[in-house]
């Protein structure tokens, strides 16, 4: 089994492969995590690996802007997250490369990654000044029909975004901007849709593409259905969400 050691951000979100992952960066653990990144080689990946925090895991308050207490210097890279950081974060995660890392004049930082490839969480190292873990890489297989899955997704999709346009009457994107790689879809329709945490996790980790279609395809029905006499609803970016605080 081979495995990699990389720094871990953990996240009340969910990161796919092909997603761009825009982060605001100011707790002083991620702050060293971002220094130590930014001084890899231009032509070198600067990669990190994201997972999703457990439901009811987090200690660490966090608020956009504002400094974390719990995550002063001398609380240590593992505030928030208990004597056995591991136990507070899902086991599936994604590895994030920062095409962009750059530090504001008050030392927080604006950081644009993009998911890369999917990783099971083995260990979690915190006695450096941010955590690191070790991960084994996650192949992606295709399974059973993932072909005909994707396009039924698609489709399935479509009528989604118009129910979510609403009284506009406009799609959030046009056909030609799909894509029609089955994984591609499976992943990009994840990060799309209305979906709580767990749900988007359940997605992440499932054991092959046509697996996860097929969940998509589930879950569009029943959310098509559930918003169709909703009147409008904001229009959500497909590859870029809010910027997540840390």
């Amino acid at each position: 089994m081979t495995t990699v050691r990389l720094p871990l951000f953990p996240l009340n979100s969910v990161l796919f492969p092909g997603l761009v992952l825009p982060l605001n960066v100011f707790e002083e653990r991620y702050r060293a995590m971002m220094r130590t990144l930014a001084k890899t080689p231009e032509d070198e990946p600067r990669r990190f690996a994201v997972v999703a925090i457990r439901d009811g895991h987090e200690v660490a308050a966090t608020a956009p802007g504002m400094p974390d207490p719990t995550a002063l210097p001398e609380r240590g890279p593992a505030a928030g997250f208990g004597a056995e950081p591991v136990k507070s974060f899902h086991s599936t995660g994604c590895v994030a490369d920062a095409a962009t890392i750059r530090e504001r004049a008050d030392g927080t930082f604006e950081v644009l990654a993009t998911g890369t490839t999917r990783v099971r969480l083995l260990s979690v190292d915190a006695s450096g000044p941010f955590l690191t873990a070790e991960l084994e890489e996650l192949p992606e297989e295709p399974g059973d029909e993932a072909g005909a899955l994707a396009e039924g997704v698609l489709r399935a999709f479509r009528q989604y975004q118009k129910r979510l346009a609403g009284a506009r009457e406009r799609s959030l994107t046009t056909g030609a901007d799909l894509p029609d790689e089955p994984s591609v879809v499976s992943y990009l329709v994840a990060a799309a849709m209305m979906l709580d945490v767990p749900t988007k996790q359940r997605l992440l980790q499932a054991p092959d593409t046509a697996s996860r279609l097929r969940d998509e395809l589930k879950l569009l029905r029943a959310e098509t259905s559930i918003i169709r006499s909703l009147p409008s609803l904001p229009a959500s970016d497909l590859t870029r969400g809010p910027t997540s605080p840390n």
